[in-house]
């Protein structure tokens, strides 16, 4: 697998959840999983910046 597949991976994952986290607000669903939703975005956001960091750590840049 290569680098650029896994920062898209990794940037992909934390659309989907942020969309995801904005279809619940926009129904008016559950308050927790608003919540919890924005935690998980969170964690894949510096999941994400980790990702990106080792890559170019990785590429030498």
């Amino acid at each position: 697998m290569s680098s650029n597949t896994l920062v898209l991976i990794a940037c992909l994952a934390v659309a989907v959840v942020l969309l995801l986290g904005l279809a619940n607000m926009l129904r008016g669903g559950s308050a927790n999983l608003s919540q919890r939703l924005m935690r998980l975005r969170v964690v894949l956001q510096f999941a994400a910046i980790v990702v990106i960091m080792g890559v170019l750590w990785w590429r030498g840049a």
